[in-house]
């Protein structure tokens, strides 16, 4: 078989001037040199083997081999110009880098699952999630580091808005060999006079708890007072005493040898919601991560396939 020698820009010519009538309209056009655009012609014959115009003094006219091969081309090139604007904007899709924020307990469960989905889905895009206090989160939104945040609940902002989107409920968390975890209806009475573990006053976590406990009109004595979630949970591994923690944050790895209990008395709970500014427009990668996390939130399961075992509510 003899081999094709013409290029795109040949059949463009010969379409520009199959459509314009003229060879100056198609020089115009496709800004080329009138020399240049019979050369194009040329070349294009040459490789069909046939004339495909007829120019005069007044006009250019297809030959019938150029009529039958005109709408062939067109449709050639209209085909290639999609192929290629879709092969475009799949590249700018997918291209890119896209940062969050969360407080780690939050997502601790779910985003290894999610960013799997969603790096199927964008191929290209890089993700850096920025484990960050709920006020680090909320600064981090406001100077744009962060597209969003998943975080509990800040103050108002009028460059900023928040969506509550689960209630997340405190409970006790000890180890398997607690006696606590063989109470077959655990009250928050039954922690009067332990050694509790938990975070300091400062972190958003124990702001939520508190408010939620006077509200309650509940008081704990608290003996080991740790910076992150992630230490409350290794002291209780540890055996130092139980605690009292958000169940998402006892659903991770840190917590697989422990058990999460409800508490009957009292519900006490931490909202969680996305946090993002009302004047930036999500990206496109950045909507879709919003999507899934608020999706396997409210199915309270990861995606895809079975997460790392969580710690027990028994």
């Amino acid at each position: 078989m003899a081999s094709m020698n013409f290029e795109l820009l040949d059949i463009r010519v010969f379409v520009a001037i199959a459509e314009g009538k003229s060879f100056l309209r198609a020089a115009e056009q496709l800004n080329l040199s009138q020399p240049a655009i019979s050369r194009r012609v040329q070349k294009l014959e040459a490789t069909v083997g046939t004339p495909l115009l007829e120019r005069t003094t007044r006009n250019v006219r297809l030959t019938p081999a150029g009529k039958e091969i005109l709408p062939l081309l067109r449709r050639l090139i209209e085909e290639l110009d999609e192929s290629l604007l879709g092969m475009m904007a799949s590249g700018e899709r997918q291209a890119g880098r896209l940062t969050i924020a969360s407080i780690p307990s939050a997502t601790v469960r779910f985003l290894p699952d999610v960013l799997d989905v969603l790096g199927h889905e964008y191929r290209n895009v890089r993700v850096r999630v920025l484990d960050l206090s709920a006020t680090e989160c909320a600064e981090a939104v406001r100077t744009g580091q962060a597209e969003f945040a998943i975080t509990l609940p800040v103050s108002s902002d009028g460059d900023m808005v928040y969506e509550p989107l689960t209630d997340d409920p405190y409970g006790l968390v000890c180890r398997r060999d607690d006696p606590l975890a063989e109470l077959a209806d655990p009250a928050w009475s039954d922690l009067a006079g332990q050694r509790l573990v938990t975070v300091h006053p400062g972190s958003g976590n124990r702001t939520a708890l508190d408010a939620g406990l006077a509200r309650a009109g509940i008081e704990l004595r608290w003996f080991y007072e740790v910076t992150r979630l992630t230490s409350a949970l290794a002291l209780v591994h540890a055996g130092l005493g139980p605690s009292v923690l958000p169940r998402l944050a006892c659903e991770g790895p840190d917590a697989r040898d422990l058990v999460w209990r409800r508490l009957r008395g009292a519900e006490v709970t931490r909202t969680l919601g996305v946090l993002r500014r009302t004047s930036a427009t999500l990206s496109p990668a950045a909507s879709r991560l919003m999507g899934l996390l608020t999706d396997a939130w409210t199915a309270r399961s990861p995606i895809g396939q079975p997460g790392p075992a969580p710690a027990r509510d028994e």
